[in-house]
């Protein structure tokens, strides 16, 4: 079985095993997740494997617990901008040949201006997945939840929960250095749960 640090190296794995490390992880809590995160794919032979990627995707910012940026992506310039997921249409894109090539992601980019939004479209809480309660993020207005598990205190494991795709699909969230100081601005961070669901096992 390859460790956490093997499987982060390779870059892929598969689900079964992405499971089976998911499961083996400490949870992360709600403080833990303050701060800008940049995000790397985890393939596991997912439909969704390399699609954040090739529109630049850059991470997640969790401000606290009530407001959350869920999706970062880099300009031409290598600025970070926020992305309001209303208008990504994630099971279109999944489903899309085309959603891979230069020209959609140019595409992508030259709408920045709409698609850019200075509002967070998230929040986090702590609730309950696979046996265990851990920070989740709840997106405002998609069917989609990230649950998080901790590989060292610097990375995270994610897993998408995605109404409608059975599959679940995993990244990696690394912190960035300037990040850890976000986590001292609110200490009641922890505080914040909902009560324990329990979605379904895969």
């Amino acid at each position: 079985m390859n460790t956490a640090n093997e499987i982060i190296k390779e870059g892929n794995t598969t689900t079964e095993r992405a499971l089976i490390l998911f499961d083996k992880l400490e949870i992360a809590d709600l403080g833990f997740m303050l701060g800008r995160w940049k995000g790397t794919g985890l393939h596991t032979n997912h439909p969704m494997d390399g699609l954040l990627e090739a529109y630049n995707w850059y991470g997640k910012e969790f401000i606290d617990p009530d407001n959350v940026h869920p999706l970062l992506f880099l300009d031409r310039k290598n600025h970070i901008f926020r992305v309001n997921p209303r208008w990504i249409p994630l099971k279109l894109l999944v489903h899309f040949t085309m959603s891979r090539n230069k020209i959609t992601k140019r595409v992508f980019l030259a709408m920045k201006w709409f698609l850019k939004t200075d509002k967070t479209t998230a929040k986090i809480r702590m609730m309950e997945y696979r046996g265990k309660v851990s920070a989740t993020m709840i997106y405002d207005n998609l069917p989609v939840r990230d649950i998080f598990r901790k590989i060292d205190n610097n990375t995270l494991l994610g897993m998408m929960d995605l109404k409608g795709i059975d599959q679940p699909f995993f990244f990696i969230l690394k912190r960035e250095n300037n990040s850890q100081q976000n986590r001292q601005k609110y200490p009641d961070a922890e505080q914040k749960q909902e009560e324990p669901r329990t979605s379904r096992v895969m």
